[in-house]
């Protein structure tokens, strides 16, 4: 699998080996805790995945392909773990706290993406939120703003 994260980089941009395989292992991370929200429900609906995917293009500025390449091995990834505990570290170790509650704002707007949210995908948010070390008031505070966001006030 890391074979494959460095060719892809070594596709998509110009940077050195080492930030290659740092960077993606970031995005793959966060790519992963996304489609875990996504599925958490049982379904993968197509409003969902285009979400995800734009989520990810205007995160990581990333081209369409790559973007597509991403979600295929973020996929890999959460069928392949037993958990989610690789890419929580991951970005607990990289993200600060601001960046890891934003990203709690990211997997909100993911478990609403097709305007309900399912308890199995608030539970999910819920127990990755804890995971990140992220304080129960700003979990419910980038609930409240994402609700806000898409008017389901």
């Amino acid at each position: 699998m890391l074979s494959t994260i460095n060719e892809f980089f070594e596709r998509m941009s110009g940077r050195s080996p080492s930030d290659q395989d740092h960077e993606m292992t970031l995005e793959l991370a966060v790519a992963a805790l996304m489609c875990e929200v996504m599925r958490a429900d049982g379904e993968m609906k197509d409003v969902e995945q285009q979400t995800l995917r734009d989520m990810l293009k205007r995160r990581f500025d990333l081209e369409e392909s790559a973007v597509e390449t991403l979600v295929d091995m973020a996929r890999q990834q959460v069928r392949a773990s037993v958990d989610h505990y690789q890419f929580v570290r991951l970005i607990r170790d990289e993200y600060d706290y601001p960046q890891r509650v934003a990203l709690i704002g990211r997997l909100w707007r993911m478990a609403y993406a097709d305007g309900e949210l399912d308890p199995q995908e608030e539970g999910r948010v819920r127990k990755l939120a804890e995971l990140l070390y992220v304080d129960h008031a700003d979990f419910i505070m980038q609930k409240l703003e994402v609700q806000q966001a898409l008017g389901l006030e």
